[in-house]
């Protein structure tokens, strides 16, 4: 492996090491992952109604690619999230969908149809930026690589 590619996994799977802060993060992600699988779950469930439904908002002109998007960011990603497995790369979709949410679909909405989207971007925000924490599969991935 190259070593820039090394220094770059290097720096994706970095995470902190306090013991309060990391359980604070083990926290925010299992919280964050599980609450969004309760949006993600129903339209995998219902994902020919809905496709069909025309209700979806359309990603370059199509609602089955824009509610397959969806559905990739609230189900697999946070899966991954709540595993601590490449957490900064997999919130990035889960941020970018809560954006679509928040002041596309609902743009025209009042503040209260905006606001989940928006609480939901806080924690991938945060994490984002904190990463996952030691108790993550990020961590171990993270010792393995400083091991070389």
């Amino acid at each position: 492996m190259s070593q820039i590619v090394h220094n770059m996994l290097k720096s994706i799977f970095k995470v902190s090491h306090n013991t309060l802060t990391d359980t604070g993060l083990l926290i925010l992600r299992l919280a964050s992952g599980a609450l969004m699988l309760t949006h993600g779950i129903p339209k995998l469930l219902n994902f020919n109604a809905i496709a069909e439904s025309g209700q979806f908002l359309p990603v370059l002109g199509s609602a089955t690619l824009g509610l397959s998007l969806a559905i990739f960011a609230e189900v697999l990603m946070s899966l991954f999230l709540m595993a601590g497995l490449f957490t900064r790369l997999s919130v990035i979709p889960l941020i970018i969908t809560m954006l679509v949410a928040a002041f596309v679909a609902h743009a025209g909405d009042p503040f209260s149809s905006k606001e989940p989207a928006l609480l939901y971007l806080i924690p991938y925000l945060a994490l984002l930026f904190s990463g996952p924490g030691k108790f993550s599969l990020d961590f171990y991935i993270s010792r393995l690589l400083n091991r070389k």
